[in-house]
């Protein structure tokens, strides 16, 4: 989980990934920022994101991403 909260506060700096618990439902991320984080996301681990994971619920926080990474590992 260490390696996607690098790679999210690398790209976005200014979002408190630590504390951020809606950053979907909040409009912190807007969904060009999660496609763009689809891609790093499948780059990075080495998976594929299904449509199915493309929902708001799995870009809450770094844990809901990291379950869904889990999930599709």
């Amino acid at each position: 989980m260490e390696q996607l909260k690098e790679m999210l506060e690398s790209n976005y700096p200014n979002i408190d990934f630590d504390n951020e618990t809606q950053l979907m439902s909040s409009g912190v991320l807007d969904s060009l920022a999660v496609v763009a984080i689809i891609a790093e996301i499948e780059n990075m681990f080495d998976i594929s994101v299904t449509m199915e994971y493309i929902q708001p619920m799995y870009f809450e926080s770094v844990e809901t991403m990291w379950e869904m990474i889990e999930e599709l590992s």
